[in-house]
Order: C-alpha cells, then sequence, then structure tokens
C-alpha cells in the first residue's frame, strides 16, 4: 500500500515527540480503533461520550503502527509503545490537515448547505474520479473532527479533493474551510433547517457565506440562482474577494442552465447547459434536488478543469446515501412492497423534496404511497408552522396514507384532510406497530425524520418482517 505519511513527516508536521519503535510509513489516519488497517496512525482524540486514549492498547494490538496521544496521557502506556507525543490530539490532527493541503496540488472543492451537502459530494466524487484520482470525505465527515481528519487523510497524489463543510452555529465554518483552502466553494442551497439556532434563514445564509472566507485568490464561487439567498450570498462572496461568481439552477441567467429533464422514481435524465457547452446525461439516484445540485457538480468540474464528458457519463453510477434515499424491495404475502429509507435526516426542504419522490411513483396493483414521517428537529419557534405546511405537498403528491410521529408532527396531523390521516404516535416506537399491521403488497412506504427522532428503527423493522428483494428497475411515469 502506497505510505500516506512517513513516521518523520507526520511527527514533523504535528511537532510531536516520538517514542518506541515507529514504521517509517504511515498508510492511513483513524480515530476509530475498530476501522484500524495495518500501519494506520490511531489519534486518540477525546469525544463527547469517550475518550480515544482508552481504547490505544486496542489499536495497537489491531495493527496500528502508532497511537498519537495526549502528554498528560502518556504515563498510562508502556515506554515501549510505539507512540507519537503531542500537547492536543485534536489540534494535533489539525496541524496534520493543514500540512496536507500545503503539500497538495489537487484543486480542491468545497461543498456546504442547508440541504444536499453529502449527495453533492458524492457526486464530484464520482465526476473527478473519472478523471483522475480524487480523494473526498467519508461519509459526512462535515464537522470540527471530521473535516481535519478528511484532509490529514489527503493523499499527496490526488488531483482533486473534495470537502463537506456543515455547521449548525454561526462560527463554524470559518476555521473549516480555512484549513481546505479551496479553489471553488458550492453552497448547494439555503433553507429553513437549524431555526432555533439562528431565527432567519438570512442569518443561516451568512452563517453558510462564511465558506468564501477559505477560497483561495483566483478562486471561485458557484451559487444556486434559484435560491431566494442567492442575492445575499453573491455580496458576501464578493466582500470576502471572491469575484469570480459562477450560478447554477433553471433561472434564465444562470451559467449553468437546465434545459430540459424527465424525474423517473429510480433516475433521472437531463439536457443541461454548463458554462456554454450542452451536456446530456444520466442521473442515477431520482429527485428534483438532486438533478439542480448536479449542475453545480459539472460546473465544479468544468472549473477545476476536468473533462466535462467523462464526468457527466459517470453520474449515471450515482447512488443514494444509507438513509438518504435507498429504496429497498420487500417480501410481503401476495406481491412485493417499496421501502423508501429516508430516516437520516429531515428539514422542510428535504421533506418536501422526498414527498414529491414518492408522488412520482405509480405503485403497482392498486398499492398506496404511504408517508411515514417524524419530527424535524432544530426549526425553533417555527416548527409548528413548518410542520403544518407539509399537508399542501402531500395532497398535491396524491400521497394516499401519512403517519406521523413526535410532538411536532401533531401540528401536521391536525392540517391533514380525514382521509389522509394513517395514524399518529407521541414517539417513532409507539407508532411501529401501526405502521407494520398497515403495509401490503404493492404499497410504496417512504420513511422520514430527523435522526433525533428516531424513525430508523421502523425501516428496521419493516425489514426484519418483511424480508428484503433483490432491486429490480421502478416502473417509470
Amino acid at each position: 500500500m502506497t505510505a500516506l505519511w512517513t513516521s518523520k513527516a507526520i511527527a514533523a508536521a504535528m511537532g510531536a515527540r516520538r517514542q518506541g519503535e515507529l514504521p517509517a510509513e504511515i498508510t492511513g489516519i483513524s480515530i476509530d480503533s475498530r476501522t484500524l488497517g495495518k500501519s494506520d496512525a490511531f489519534f486518540a482524540i477525546k469525544g463527547d461520550a469517550r475518550d480515544g486514549h482508552d481504547f490505544v492498547e486496542a489499536a495497537l494490538k489491531a495493527g496500528a503502527g502508532v497511537a498519537v496521544v495526549s502528554a498528560k496521557q502518556r504515563a498510562r502506556f508502556s515506554r515501549k509503545a510505539p507512540l507519537l507525543i503531542v500537547p492536543d490530539v485534536l489540534g494535533a490532527l489539525r496541524k496534520l490537515a493543514r500540512a496536507a493541503r500545503k503539500r497538495s496540488e489537487a484543486k480542491v472543492i468545497a461543498v456546504t448547505g442547508s440541504v444536499g451537502k453529502t449527495s453533492t459530494k458524492e457526486a464530484l466524487r464520482l465526476a473527478l474520479s473519472a478523471d483522475g484520482e480524487t480523494h473526498a470525505s467519508v461519509a459526512s465527515y462535515n464537522n470540527h473532527w471530521g473535516v481535519p481528519l478528511t484532509l490529514a487523510r489527503f493523499p499527496e497524489s490526488a488531483r482533486y479533493g473534495v470537502f463537506e463543510i456543515g455547521m449548525n452555529h454561526a462560527g463554524e465554518i470559518t476555521p473549516l474551510v480555512k484549513m481546505v483552502r479551496p479553489h471553488i466553494a458550492i453552497v448547494t442551497t439555503v433553507a429553513p433547517v437549524h431555526l432555533e439556532y439562528f431565527g432567519s434563514v438570512a442569518k443561516i445564509a451568512d452563517a453558510k457565506a462564511e465558506i468564501f472566507s477559505g477560497v483561495v485568490r483566483g478562486g471561485f464561487a458557484v451559487l444556486n440562482r434559484d435560491n431566494d439567498q442567492f442575492a445575499r450570498l453573491s455580496r458576501a462572496a464578493k466582500a470576502a474577494g471572491v469575484t469570480n461568481i459562477v450560478t447554477f439552477g433553471e433561472h434564465p441567467k444562470a451559467d449553468a442552465r437546465l434545459v430540459k429533464f424527465a424525474l423517473h422514481p429510480d433516475c433521472s435524465t437531463v439536457q443541461a447547459d454548463i458554462l456554454g457547452s450542452e451536456v446530456t446525461y444520466k442521473l442515477g439516484a431520482p429527485g428534483r434536488h438532486l438533478l439542480l445540485n448536479s449542475l453545480a457538480v459539472l460546473t465544479a468540474a468544468r472549473l477545476a478543469g476536468a473533462d466535462l464528458a467523462l464526468a457527466a457519463l459517470a453520474l449515471a453510477r450515482l447512488e443514494p446515501a444509507a438513509g438518504r434515499g435507498v429504496q429497498k424491495r420487500l417480501a410481503m404475502p401476495g406481491g412485493a412492497a417499496l421501502l423508501i429509507d429516508e430516516s437520516y435526516n429531515a428539514n422542510p426542504a428535504s421533506m418536501r423534496a422526498a414527498i414529491a419522490l414518492l408522488g412520482q411513483l405509480r405503485p403497482e396493483g392498486g398499492g398506496r404511497r404511504i408517508a411515514v414521517l417524524g419530527d424535524m428537529l432544530e426549526l425553533g419557534k417555527k416548527a409548528g408552522e413548518l410542520h403544518a405546511e407539509l399537508a399542501k405537498p402531500l395532497v398535491e403528491a396524491g400521497i394516499d396514507l401519512v403517519f406521523c410521529s413526535g410532538p411536532a408532527m401533531h401540528s401536521l396531523w391536525q392540517a391533514l384532510p380525514s382521509t389522509l390521516k394513517g395514524g399518529y404516535a407521541e414517539t417513532a416506537a409507539a407508532l411501529e406497530p401501526a405502521v407494520l399491521r398497515t403495509v401490503r403488497a404493492g404499497d410504496a412506504v417512504m420513511v422520514k425524520g430527523s435522526l433525533g427522532s428516531k424513525m430508523a428503527p421502523i425501516v428496521k423493522a419493516l425489514e426484519q418482517q418483511f424480508p428484503r428483494l433483490p432491486a429490480e428497475p421502478a416502473a417509470h411515469s
């Protein structure tokens, strides 16, 4: 395996004191003793719930080449243990992250936004990998430890780097983007998410605009021209010194413009004008929101110097991430049902997108479109209103039956027409039996809610009661 770092280089980057017999080369970086590869460096980060120092011995037994530990904790370990000793482990990881960025000659792209960060990051990974070695965040590693970890894993040989940057409070993006220092910064959209901490969508836009503070000189801001906060974001980019502003969307003045499209239950087909080049392509994952974000992906690929045709072709292989729209066929008495797992997260924008996608499905044999919805969290004083407003898109999408769980979802339950009401409970666990009793062959069932609303166990229960079948193409509308 190609070395990611030498022990000498990693120690120098972090200003670490060396102890024991260290491997000449480090092949990977990990903060989880369960996911270690041989000759990896294990960083003993102290989290909210656990202290990585408690797992150092297990990491070394599992094959880690070296453990990075705090000087205050060093006495816990043998004098012969291969250690890199630092004042603060997370601080050392950040130093290593900056060193990785400094040595890289790759084109770097950073992605933020209220909705679509992870799917856009994954689409960029696919699109850019078609042109050259691409390094990207694992899962949703977009916070104060996820971003430096992803940077520290940045191979010097990579031609492209893609980093997801998230936040739920003002001031969180700035230190992260100043480590990443992107050539291209994408803001997918700004929507009423984390309103509890911000109070207004405009303030959310200001927090997302922090991403421009790290863009390198001569870099680009790629913005959603259709979003209500476009003008505010554009002003913020210019104020941060980013003069190259490139837009995407359906707006006639967008630089990357949607020309024609067809939405299907399992994919989309797109014709677009990407910075003056006509491109026709298939998007492997369904949803109008993904379709629009694919314009940003191809725009960034073009700006980064990648082959646009290869990038567009690669998007046919895009798949939904776990808990973000994965479709599963379940064996039922008398046939099959379709389960759409959207249990990872939810906010008003992503909820509307998921409802629209459910509405596009054409269940077989008189099956129903069933929405099982849990609370959207962190919406503050507007939570009741934002939940109740989902009644209209549910009706417009032709959803047949709606189940709701959680105190905030009670506002939607009250706003629903009586013909759509499937069941309500205070918790997802209490709602689960009613959902299991109701689903039958032919139905299409979508389960969605914020992670804290605990909708994933309903998905698991459906899969346990009704065995999963091999996937087959969905019928297009």
